[in-house]
């Protein structure tokens, strides 16, 4: 009998489907574009934090593009950053994430959508992006120093054609290499500290353009070549005088 009840036993307990934890995945948005950063955010239900999981981009021909292992959270939570190449391939591309759950794989995946290039253009020149090196210095996007430089490009620069013309040409730079200084400075309080000595007397200079009327395109023209040769003055002129007379004492 005792062996009919452990074989019965056995038999419901396979038939019985074994509840794994989920995996969410979330980005920063759906559509990127060529050189832009996503950020991945997910969730391993009842996760412990300190165990791994596995993170893998693929692209849209189905090449992995990137591989890494990331360290769960608190509430089993886990996120990364990477930037998807300028060159990339128009298309869909996977985030495939895997966690190790009683002895079995479990696999999530989430698609995101690259556009070409010439949609990047436009979407970076219609939304403006984010003061990225800005934020990660100041600690917030609602700190005034970021709010000052968000209403200058929105209601000054991006009203004129010239203006939104550099805006787009000042984007293609900008964003090449402000994420890894804004990540960087997350991770490094000193060199944190470094960028805001390093920026404050330019947000300070800009801020004046929030008190000039900029109504036409020479106005803007005059008053952008005033300010650059003010901060070549105060990053370069000033310093490279101070350091003549320190050599002739």
């Amino acid at each position: 009998m005792k062996i009919v009840l452990f074989l019965a036993a056995m038999l419901l307990v396979s038939i019985i489907p074994v509840a794994f934890s989920q995996i969410t995945i979330d980005t920063n948005k759906e559509q990127f574009a060529g050189g832009d950063t996503i950020e991945i955010n997910g969730n391993v239900e009842n996760g412990n934090p300190g165990d791994f999981v596995a993170l893998e981009i693929k692209d849209p021909a189905g090449e992995t593009i990137l591989i890494r292992t990331v360290t769960l959270g608190e509430g089993g939570s886990f996120s990364l950053k990477f930037k998807i190449p300028e060159s990339g391939a128009a298309g869909s591309y996977y985030i495939v994430v895997n966690s190790q759950q009683g002895g079995q794989t479990i696999t999530e995946t989430k698609s995101i959508t690259l556009s070409s290039s010439a949609q990047s253009n436009v979407e970076k020149s219609s939304k403006g992006g984010g003061c990225l090196i800005a934020t990660a210095t100041y600690g917030s996007e609602l700190a005034p120093q970021v709010q000052q430089l968000r209403e200058l490009r929105d209601n000054q620069l991006l009203k004129t054609e010239s203006g939104t013309t550099f805006i787009n040409s000042f984007n293609d730079v900008y964003y090449s290499f402000s994420p890894y200084i804004a990540d960087y400075e997350r991770e490094n309080p000193v060199f944190k500290e470094m960028v805001k000595i390093a920026i404050t007397p330019m947000i300070s200079s800009l801020s004046i353009l929030n008190y000039v009327d900029m109504d036409s395109e020479v106005e803007v023209l005059g008053y952008g070549i005033s300010l650059i040769l003010l901060n070549v003055g105060m990053y370069f002129v000033a310093p490279a005088i101070v350091m003549m007379r320190i050599r002739k004492k």
